[in-house]
């Protein structure tokens, strides 16, 4: 194969533009090699999101970019993840071993927020990458019964460090690990911050890629104080579509603009209602609520979760529905809002060097 075939081949290649990245593979310095080989060529491709399951379908498009070209010859796929560290808020260092906190987050209660938290951690370690979950709803810790760990508790290491439960391939810790499930949480806000920073410093998480930290929700002075505490590279908003929901999602945005927390984008839940029976399709709280929203505020739209009785029954069975039933229509929903999510954090992941001003005094 002569060099300007291969050059050829690597501009078809950088040339395409990535569904989930919404920009080119050039763009995105994603393209590590291309070599000929005997009828055909190997692509090495990286890309900064957990790309489990993806390897098929981005042969098959990349295949059929070269095609466009007129470009013959079988496309041998490598394909790599490198998920590298989001700079966070400039008066936090990151955590230490964790790459990235990712708050998952709402104006309201009843929107479904620890349920998407759920599936968006499993999502994420199902395509591959190590993932945390830090249930920080002091008032109302759900993840323990959503993961099928009630009644478990961490122990403590002879260094002192809190060791998270395991469960469906993730960590995870919770206040209510730590205390009885029918205890009330009498706390003030100073109280629940202090053991929230508590739990996240002190949990011994190991290397993760991600931990996710289910929001407390609401808008309030602990909201506002754990966005001011904890280094987050992103926030994720989840609303439903009806409007007093999507008023109160909003508060929640613009709170993490107030503390410079970058918002990856928007989830609309329970966005539609598919009959069991007869298949019929239904906006039960309205429709298009989160595109408008994401559009005016100028983020991205991560997913349109559905409402399922499933996914209720899944979650209160301890196996929320990216563990139990992956292969269906809303378990794929959650994948895929997942790796939107993931791809998301990715294109802000190389604003990193970039991301404050480096302020350099040269000698007069």
């Amino acid at each position: 194969m002569s060099e300007p075939s291969l050059t050829a081949v690597r501009a078809a290649i950088e040339n395409y533009r990535d569904p989930w990245l919404r920009e080119t593979l050039g763009a995105a310095g994603a393209v590590q090699s291309v070599e000929a080989r005997p009828g055909g060529f190997h692509v090495h491709v990286r890309l900064g999101f957990p790309v489990g399951g993806y390897h098929e379908e981005l042969e098959r498009a990349l295949g059929a970019a070269l095609a466009a070209q007129g470009i013959d010859g079988r496309l041998e796929l490598e394909l790599s993840a490198a998920i590298v560290a989001k700079a966070v808020q400039r008066t936090l260092k990151p955590l230490a071993g964790v790459r990235n906190i990712v708050a998952v987050a709402s104006g309201k209660g009843g929107v479904g927020k620890s349920t998407v938290a759920a599936n968006l951690a499993l999502a994420w370690a199902m395509q591959g990458a190590r993932v945390g979950v830090l249930d920080a709803d002091i008032y109302g810790p759900s993840q323990p019964l959503m993961l099928g760990l009630s009644g478990q508790r961490p122990v403590v290491s002879a260094g002192k460090r809190i060791q998270p439960l395991g469960a469906h391939g993730i960590v995870a810790m919770s206040i209510g690990f730590l205390v009885n499930v029918e205890q009330p949480m009498v706390w003030r806000g100073p109280m629940v911050t202090q053991a929230l920073t508590q739990l996240l410093s002190e949990t011994d998480w190991g290397e993760l890629d991600y931990l996710v930290v289910d929001m407390p929700p609401g808008t309030g002075d602990i909201q506002l104080t754990l966005a001011q505490r904890v280094p987050v590279a992103g926030a994720v908003i989840v609303t439903t579509p009806q409007d007093i929901a999507l008023a109160d999602a909003l508060k929640g945005l613009k709170m993490f603009e107030k503390v410079s927390v970058p918002v990856l984008g928007i989830v609309e839940n329970m966005s539609i209602h598919v009959c069991p029976n007869c298949g019929h399709v239904e906006h039960l709280f309205g429709a298009g609520g989160g595109r408008r929203m994401a559009e005016a505020q100028g983020v991205e739209l991560l997913g349109e979760l559905p409402l399922d009785a499933r996914i209720r029954e899944e979650a209160d069975g301890g196996r929320p529905t990216v563990a139990a039933a992956p292969d269906s229509p809303r378990g794929r929903a959650y994948l895929e809002m997942a790796r939107r999510t993931a791809a998301a954090l990715a294109r802000r992941a190389r604003d990193r060097a970039g991301a404050f001003p480096r302020i350099v005094v040269e000698e007069s």
